[in-house]
């Protein structure tokens, strides 16, 4: 293949020169002594145009395979690295290069959604500096605005820019403008112009800007992506070895008393832990606070010489507040093995229970088995692949419900149904991707491997029904709701989704919104399964055919079918 290229781009010179020996020989075939037959040179002379024609023809489809060579090794720059400044600059230059334009900026939206220059750079492959950053703002709003490229051959001239200040006043001939668009949202454009010389761009250029700028948007949205997950990962790696460090610091402070419980021992943890200097004084004073319960079991130990452990007990303290102890009671024996008194292991377990909390707390709000996935050392932006059964449920008439009810009330009832479904996905092993008003959205099949995914998304919907049915049995009537299921199965991307400051493990795939198309067309306490998801499951399976149903954004109607139960 690299050896086509020479000959690729030696083309237009070959048939030129081609061109140029025709035009000698048709001179001396039009000479006065020629003695050629018209028709034979007539025939030349057609020749010579389709030559020219063909050297044009060459030209042109040299110029693209050019673009083509240059897009091609632009996708390879991009991807080679995230550090975006020295990749633009370099594909900016071969864009100037290429495009023929004497400047060349890449800019993109701030914060405050003002456009800022990101890349800026001239024909001779140089940065601009700030007195030559004189651009058409009138053509980069209207990019902005209509999400569209603009081309002018002669701004000077051009009827749309007609009276524009900056175009008279810059002396602004040649521009191209073209947006960065991520998601359908511009976020920036690529502007290249030429001063001097009006006509340099052609539809060939424009195509070319817009291929590198859609290279160009994936290669900034890549790098927002990774500096948002890298400093997120720096933040947990950050927390994690705070809480090693912290419980690599935590001393069990030691206490020993005599059999008139007087503190003879005690160690610095167990001062620090106490706030004070305790050697000498009563164990009841210098534990005051706990005494209530520490006393019964410090009985204990006397009377049944044998230690007491994990004892652990929640008090205040003035001035330190709510604590929590961990205390382990055990005999002081001598050489001998007599009893002398007594010693207290002590650990302040109130950071501790704190942490634990807050990684209950974070383990609510997302699943346990999508936490195990969130490695640091192998995270990777895009998503992985795999075939899940996609499950929606949602409750049904609950709209029109809570408009009557007082706020308290309304959660209290919605929490009931949305836990009633959650805990029939999770005791089937689902993933509860999340909750979405009266809806929860569950699939399958991962991140954990199930072969029977598909018949455990019919479970689920059938231990929701018997859940809600139990729920009726207990909630006064204007409490009794119904709902509804959808079931598809299909392949889906499961990945990390988000802004810089809010990420979502989550499913995405056609396989997710049948799923929920089916779950907005079902009936009151009905639950209905895709073609394809039946034919996984229908040996297990009591179902019944529907008609088929058309569904908002697909062309053809669905085939599905209403479960019933499962054969036993």
């Amino acid at each position: 293949m690299n050896a086509t290229y020479p000959r690729l781009n030696a083309l237009p010179d070959q048939i030129k020169a081609i061109s140029s020996l025709a035009e000698e020989i048709l001179s001396m075939l039009e000479a006065p002594k020629s003695k050629t037959p018209q028709k034979a040179l007539d025939d030349f002379i057609r020749l010579q145009t389709d030559l020219d024609a063909v050297g044009e023809k060459a030209e042109i489809f040299q110029r693209q395979h050019n673009n083509v060579l240059a897009l091609i090794g632009t996708g390879d720059v991009i991807n080679s690295t995230l550090e975006l400044d020295d990749v633009l600059r370099i594909v900016m230059d071969n864009i100037v290069r290429l495009t023929k334009a004497e400047r060349g900026f890449l800019m993109l939206k701030d914060e405050s959604g003002q456009m800022q220059t990101r890349v800026a750079r001239n024909w001779e492959m140089e940065s601009i500096n700030s007195a030559e950053k004189n651009v058409s703002r009138t053509i980069i709003q209207r990019v902005i605005e209509s999400g569209e490229a603009v081309l002018t051959t002669n701004a000077q001239e051009d009827q749309r820019f007609v009276g524009q200040e900056s175009i008279v006043a810059f002396n602004l001939r040649s521009i191209l403008c073209v947006p960065l668009t991520v998601k359908s949202a511009v976020i920036g454009v690529i502007y290249a112009d030429n001063r001097i010389r009006a006509g340099i761009f052609t539809n060939a250029e424009r195509d070319l800007l817009e291929g590198f700028a859609n290279q160009a948007s994936i290669a900034i949205e890549n790098a927002r992506l990774f500096s948002s997950l890298k400093q997120t990962l720096e933040e947990v790696t950050e927390l994690k070895n705070l809480m090693d460090n912290v419980f690599a610091s935590i001393a069990s402070g030691v206490i020993t008393a005599d059999v008139q419980d007087k503190i003879t021992l005690a160690n610095r943890a167990a001062e620090i832990i106490l706030g004070s200097s305790i050697i000498g004084r009563p164990l009841g004073e210098a534990l005051a606070s706990v005494s209530a319960e520490l006393n019964p079991r410090l009985e204990e130990v006397r009377q049944t010489d044998q230690p007491v452990v994990d004892l652990e007990i929640s008090h205040i303290m003035p001035q330190r507040g709510s604590l929590n102890w961990r205390l382990n009671l055990s005999p002081l024996k001598d050489a001998n093995q007599k009893t002398q008194g007594v010693t207290i292991v002590l650990d302040d377990l109130t950071e501790r229970k704190k942490l634990e909390a807050q990684r209950r707390l974070f383990e609510r709000m997302v699943s346990p088995a999508v936490i195990e996935q969130l490695d640091p050392n192998s995270l990777q932006l895009g998503g992985t692949r795999r075939e899940i059964t996609a499950l929606f449920a949602d409750i049904r008439g609950f709209t029109s419900y809570s408009e009557s009810l007082e706020p308290e009330r309304l959660v209290r009832v919605l929490n009931r149904y949305l836990a009633a479904m959650a805990d029939a996905a999770l005791a089937h092993e689902g993933t509860i991707d999340k909750f979405m008003g009266d809806a929860i959205m569950a699939w399958f099949n991962a991140p954990i491997p199930q072969e029977d995914h598909t018949l455990r998304a019919v479970k689920t919907a059938l231990a929701i029904r018997k859940s809600v049915e139990d729920l009726h049995r207990v909630l006064p009537a204007d409490e009794r709701l119904f709902f509804g299921v959808g079931i598809h199965v299909g392949d889906a991307v499961l990945g990390l989704i988000g802004t810089e400051k809010r990420l979502e493990y989550t499913a995405i795939s056609d396989t997710v919104n049948i799923a929920k198309r089916l779950q907005e067309n079902s009936a009151s306490n009905q639950i209905l399964i895709s073609k394809e998801a039946y034919e996984r499951v229908k040996s297990s399976v009591i179902a019944k055919p529907l008609a088929e149903i058309t569904v908002k954004g697909r062309s053809k109607p669905l085939d599905v079918r209403e479960v019933m139960g499962i054969w036993e």
